[in-house]
């Protein structure tokens, strides 16, 4: 927490406001969009909720097609299921993580010859690192697709846009451009409010749809009237007063997040087998997580090893994304995929994938480690010496 959530608290409790509206909804949203740069916004329950309202009010379907990235987090995904949609994965470029615009651009060009274009594109901006923006936006706009901006993990994070010529660039917050945007603040995020997301789009008939939908999709009228079917998906006054305090200390969490990537970077930076998610040339990342990769054959060890050794002291890491392409839960469509298909006596949603090795590869090889901002240099200095550690055991 920050200085100023309970003051926030104390006021929407007094104002007797505790429900899904309020003062501090209202003034989150704002302040939200004063923030990012993008006009409307409503606020609500999960980064999810946004995701599908997002989706919903764009028509999605069955029979239609939604581009994803395949290295990412399931939330951006699940909507397209609950829709009726099927999802084609498209891999990532390998130096940043995030969906790689040379294939998505092959893929739009296949899908145009055969007149089956998607009706969406949701790229994912991965552990804050932001996606290629105009190239991806621009592709997008070839061909008239909208795009749906997965910006969970990247509050704070901005890209470089040329207007013009090279010499001519304005910084743009993740997730301006893109039809519409969506943020997280669930508990594991750079800023909390324990549980929660938000929408953003410059399209205000979208934001004001959403807003419906997301309040059961209430009419106006005296009584409950109902045309469409909607959900139960607003975030309560009291979550909203609690995003005012954090949003308020956004910048100060980004610099630390840069902090602790740069003390890892510096102590293992130089380690042989050892490699860190760059930052684009284009982008300024938040650094919401500190990614390593770990190659076996100069390390000495795998990823694994290092998770669990981390894990011997008590230190938590994790794999970074399993690609969704490799889920279980998804059918891949073997004609576009090595992947072996597996019992059908589970419930497994159809999806295809474009590539797919590039990502594969950076789950082998890839740990997030502790990035806290609570973390201390000595906490830092703890897990260095424990990845030396194995380094040396070798």
């Amino acid at each position: 927490m920050g200085r100023e959530e309970f003051r926030f608290i104390r006021e929407a409790f007094e104002s007797n406001y505790i429900a899904p509206l309020g003062p501090m909804v209202d003034a989150f949203e704002q302040e939200f969009a004063g923030y990012v740069g993008i006009k409307h916004c409503v606020a609500l329950s999960s980064g999810t909720a946004a995701m599908h309202l997002a989706l919903r009010h764009l028509g999605i379907g069955r029979g239609d097609e939604v581009f994803t990235s395949t290295l990412t987090f399931i939330g951006s995904i699940s909507p397209v299921t609950f829709l009726g949609a099927t999802p084609v994965f498209i891999d990532c470029d390998r130096k940043t993580g995030n969906m790689d615009p040379v294939l998505l651009e092959r893929e739009l060009d296949i899908c145009a010859e055969q007149e089956r274009l998607p009706r969406v594109v949701v790229p994912t901006d991965l552990y804050g690192h932001c996606c290629d923006y105009e190239r991806i936006l621009a592709l997008c706009e070839r061909y008239g697709i909208p795009v749906v901006m997965d910006a969970a993990e990247a509050m704070g994070s901005c890209f470089k846009s040329e207007i013009g010529n090279p010499k001519s660039e304005i910084w743009n917050h993740a997730g301006v451009g893109a039809k519409a945007a969506v943020f997280s603040f669930n508990g594991n995020k750079i800023i909390t409010t324990s549980g929660g997301g938000m929408l953003a789009s410059d399209d205000e008939e979208l934001i004001e749809h959403a807003r419906k939908l997301s309040q059961q999709a209430r009419d106006l009228a005296p009584h409950y009237e109902h045309t469409e079917i909607g959900y139960n998906y607003r975030m309560s006054n009291v979550l909203a007063a609690i995003g005012r305090g954090q949003l308020k200390i956004l910048n100060e969490r980004v610099e630390k997040k840069r902090q602790i990537f740069n003390y890892y970077q510096e102590n293992l930076g130089g380690v042989s087998g050892i490699e860190f998610m760059p930052e684009a040339s284009y982008g300024i990342s938040n650094r919401w997580l500190t990614v390593i990769l770990v190659t076996p054959k100069e390390f000495g060890v795998d990823r694994e090893t290092v998770r669990m050794a981390l894990e011997e002291e008590n230190v938590e890491s994790r794999p970074i994304w399993k690609p969704m392409h490799s889920q279980p839960v998804f059918e891949i469509d073997t004609q576009s995929s090595k992947l072996k298909v597996q019992s059908k006596d589970q419930r497994r949603y159809k999806a295809r994938v474009v590539g797919g090795e590039v990502a594969e590869d950076l789950f082998e090889r890839g740990l997030c480690l502790p990035s806290g901002t609570q973390m201390t240099e000595g906490d830092l200095d703890r897990v260095v010496k424990v990845i030396k550690k194995c380094r040396k055991s070798f």
